[in-house]
């Protein structure tokens, strides 16, 4: 896939399946902007980007949570890079727990970063997209979003919702050129797993028929998959990338 020429931003961008699907795009041509909460952080994973690439590369801070700020990041974006054509909207979080056990806090937190944020991002995007008329968003959701996970009431609810979105958004825009999917990864090493119990783990892995968790990079290929020229005639489509875990 060549995506010389293009830009390509990816929320959540400094580590993790973030940082793969930078790595991922600028490898095969795109300028990348890395957005985070952190901006020093984002900052330096640009810069080894740029230097593992050749890349022109940019980091922001963020705060996808509020409108402001993803409007600002995305302004941003567009005066210092001069076009926008690929959003990922990677940024998430979680706080697991049983419902009962669950603070109203621990939802908002997640449905604020996880959904609200994908959706400020996806409205600060639309516009200049839809000037240039083209545009590739993807939001990464999850399995959890598919199937429910027990003690993710908040983190299942927040991906669930981002399908639902990603498939409205795609009726929307499809006339402009612009294309919206989802990917929904299976379990991967993250920052964001690291903290399950072992034994949730073991069970975890007893459910992937090919027998193994999944690796950033096979996540960050599907997204460029979907971002590509080649993936031009699919839109509001939801891709589970998880070894087979969701076979239906």
């Amino acid at each position: 896939m060549n995506f010389a020429g293009q830009v390509a931003l990816i929320t959540g961008g400094r580590r993790g399946i973030g940082r793969a699907i930078a790595e991922k795009f600028a490898q095969d041509g795109a300028q990348v902007v890395i957005a985070d909460r952190e901006l020093a952080e984002a900052q330096a994973t640009a810069a080894e980007i740029a230097a593992q690439t050749g890349r022109k590369t940019l980091g922001l801070a963020v705060d996808v949570a509020d409108l402001a700020s993803a409007t600002q990041m995305i302004e941003e974006s567009l005066a210092q890079m001069g076009r926008l054509d690929i959003l990922v909207n990677n940024a998430g979080v979680t706080r697991d727990t049983l419902i009962l056990r669950m603070d109203e806090s621990d939802w908002d937190a997640v449905l604020d970063v996880n959904l609200k944020g994908a959706w400020n991002c996806c409205r600060a995007v639309t516009r200049p997209m839809m000037k240039q008329r083209y545009g590739r968003i993807v939001n990464i959701s999850s399995v959890s979003g598919l199937a429910g996970q027990a003690g993710q009431t908040n983190y299942s609810a927040s991906k669930a919702g981002l399908i639902g979105l990603t498939k409205a958004l795609a009726r929307e825009v499809a006339s402009r050129g612009i294309t919206v999917n989802a990917v929904a990864p299976g379990f991967v090493p993250t920052a964001l797993t690291n903290d399950l119990p072992q034994e949730l783990k073991d069970g975890m892995l007893k459910l992937i028929p090919v027998g193994r968790w999944g690796k950033p990079e096979e996540i960050a290929a599907a997204v460029a998959f979907l971002a590509s020229a080649e993936a031009a005639y699919i839109t509001g489509q939801v891709l589970s990338v998880d070894g087979g875990m969701m076979m239906m």
